[in-house]
């Protein structure tokens, strides 16, 4: 017996890989701090708690449809409305286990051998990895710190050949930051209206994270004649700090959303009953609170940002949204740390903040950009001022 080849072609990833070395570290009594992990400190609101308490009363706790229940649908479309002005059926919306399931879904429903789905790089660590299990080619369009972490009209065009399927597109990006405004998006639909074999996977799971005014807007918006192609991607881990309830959604074309169900039912079945209660609070209530915690988020990265770009050798660009910034540090790349090990990468520098300064970042190479690192500001004030001081010691420490 041997492992298949469609999952020989995956590796583990990496930022969930940090998260468990970090846990591991503070079960063994070690104080080091997590930057790694891509979630909200914050904890999930009472009111959402609460649904699901009553859900649990009311016993729902049964299979429901599928792809989720009729409620929550109608809940995800009037988001989409309200949000998004975007105009969904509940035919056209798909209920998943996380945004990641989502992604999944959508890529083994519809690449074959030979496929390929243009990713910009620096990209979320599992987008490659899912196209490859599904047996697809990823097709990586640079979008480096000279472009802001954005796709060019320009690296779209390029990337895009008679074979490729889909585009992955994420705003506010993870690992980034980097939030495409509406004109940019409209330029990058100019490229897309030349190419109708092209899909667009919008992953917009990052949308209420957002700063400095910044207005979000989403590709099926504001181009109206991708519509029928564009997958609209969303879910409430991030917004809602409901990670680990598992619940991520998404509208498109009818026949794809199709093709998920029938995927779903043949794997997951139904998410949970009871995190479908909870969503469906989660996007019918009160969205108030999101404000105080964008509030909160800014002060942060702005704190990260200062602390970081103070560190010779170390760039930090200001991202747009979601709660990551992304360190670029081409200078520390060749030096020495105290013990004698010279630095060749970005893996090497994560593992020497790790093992010497007790700080938790995750290398850029997992997400395709190098030498830099993505750290997580989702924790609090004071223990962001730690771990940059540490970090600032540590590149200090360097010769």
């Amino acid at each position: 017996m041997h492992t298949s080849a469609a999952l020989d072609r995956i590796s583990p990833s990496p930022t969930l890989g940090v998260t468990a070395r970090v846990m591991e570290l503070k079960r063994a009594g070690i104080d080091v701090i997590g930057l790694g992990a891509g979630e909200p400190d914050f904890d999930t609101p009472e009111f959402i708690k609460d649904a699901a308490i009553k859900a649990i009363r009311d016993g729902k706790t049964k299979y429901t449809v599928v792809d989720g229940t009729a409620e929550l649908k109608e809940a995800i479309a009037a988001k989409f409305a309200r949000d998004n002005h975007l105009t969904y059926a509940p035919d056209q919306i798909t209920v998943n286990v996380g945004g990641k399931h989502t992604l999944f879904n959508a890529m083994v429903a519809t690449v074959e051998a030979g496929d390929e789905v243009v990713i910009p790089a620096p990209y979320w660590v599992s987008y490659p990895d899912v196209v490859q299990f599904a047996g697809g080619t990823p097709v990586i369009a640079p979008a480096g710190p000279d472009q802001n972490y954005k796709l060019s009209p320009e690296a779209l065009e390029a990337a895009i050949t008679p074979r490729t399927k889909w585009v992955i597109l994420n705003s506010p990006s993870n690992p980034t930051g980097a939030a495409y405004s509406a004109d940019e998006l409209k330029a990058l639909g100019e490229v897309f209206l030349r190419h109708p074999h092209v899909w667009i996977f919008a992953d917009d799971m990052y949308e209420h994270i957002v700063y400095d005014g910044f207005r979000f807007a989403t590709i099926a918006e504001v181009v109206p004649e991708l519509y029928e192609r564009t997958l609209t991607v969303n879910g409430c881990s991030k917004a809602y700090s409901m990670t680990g309830w598992r619940i991520g959604y998404a509208g498109g074309a009818r026949w794809l959303i199709k093709a998920i169900a029938k995927l779903q039912s043949q794997s997951t079945s139904n998410p949970c009953s009871v995190a479908q209660a909870a969503a469906v609070a989660a996007l019918t209530g009160d969205q108030s609170f999101l404000a105080g915690r964008n509030d909160a988020f800014k002060v942060r990265r702005d704190l990260v940002v200062n602390a970081l770009n103070a560190i010779p050798g170390m760039t930090c660009p200001t991202p747009e949204g979601a709660f990551y910034v992304y360190p670029a540090f081409a200078l520390l790349i060749g030096r020495s740390t105290p013990k004698g090990v010279t630095i060749t990468d970005d893996t090497a520098f994560v593992t020497y903040l790790l093992d010497e300064a007790r700080v938790a970042a995750v290398q850029g190479a997992a997400f395709g950009l190098s030498p830099a690192m993505r750290i997580s500001y989702a924790t609090s004030d004071a223990l962001l001022t730690e771990a940059c001081a540490r970090i600032a010691e540590a590149c200090a420490a360097l010769r």
